[in-house]
């Protein structure tokens, strides 16, 4: 028995807050944890955009979906597993490639772009950023880590004069404040200059830290 692999289009899906134009300032792509679907992760970002109308947010969902307990019931999606995981990435780069293409397509050529992974949407996002068609402003790696199997090359490409920032709630259950400092310390090894963020709270978001890294709040807890 071998092994065959066959690219097929399928369908992607994603959501948008806020109307893009011309005159759109600032786009931020945010991307889920595992077993959340866009739909409401995106709510978390929508007091941005009702605050800011020159801020879009674009919520891409993961490829794979799945129901989150038996055979039924709530569904959520998943970015990738460890089963087959090099076409996972490639697919998922592909497709936010090519939404990302369509999105600044719409905007002015100086759109400050600001990209956010959560928990599992943190490795997604950074691997992407890597062979992405456009330059960020700055990414938000919030609850989970940097990958550590891309390549010291196309990482330093990446993080050279990007603004880096990790967020953590000090009760996380799936990461510590020291494996966050831990890769604080890996980041600026790779030419990173990484501000490290802490709320009260557990894996989760927090309106508060939002509301600093859109310039809509205090900024406080940096480090």
């Amino acid at each position: 028995m071998t092994e065959h692999h066959l690219a097929v289009t399928r369908t992607a899906r994603y959501y948008q807050l806020g109307q893009l134009s011309a005159a759109t300032k600032r786009v931020w792509f945010v991307c889920h944890g595992y077993g959340q679907l866009a739909a409401y992760f995106s709510r978390h970002f929508a007091f941005i955009t009702a605050a800011d109308p020159a801020t879009v947010v674009i919520a891409p969902e993961g490829l794979s979906r799945f129901y989150l307990t038996g055979n039924g019931g709530r569904v959520g999606a998943s970015w990738m597993t460890r089963d087959d995981r090099l076409h996972e990435i490639d697919d998922h780069v592909n497709f936010l490639n090519q939404l990302a293409d369509q999105v600044l397509a719409l905007c002015a050529a100086n759109v400050q772009v600001t990209v956010l992974g959560f928990s599992q949407g943190t490795a997604t996002v950074s691997r992407w950023l890597t062979r992405a068609h456009f330059a960020p402003a700055s990414l938000i790696v919030w609850a989970g880590s940097f990958p550590e199997d891309l390549a010291p090359a196309a990482a330093q490409r990446l993080l050279a004069g990007l603004s880096l920032t990790l967020v953590l709630g000090t009760e996380d259950q799936y990461i510590s404040l020291l494996q966050m400092q831990k890769q604080q310390e890996q980041l600026q090894q790779l030419g990173a200059t990484p501000k490290l963020i802490t709320f009260a709270g557990k894996h989760e978001m927090n309106r508060a830290v939002l509301e600093a890294l859109a310039g809509l709040g205090p900024a406080q807890g940096l480090s």
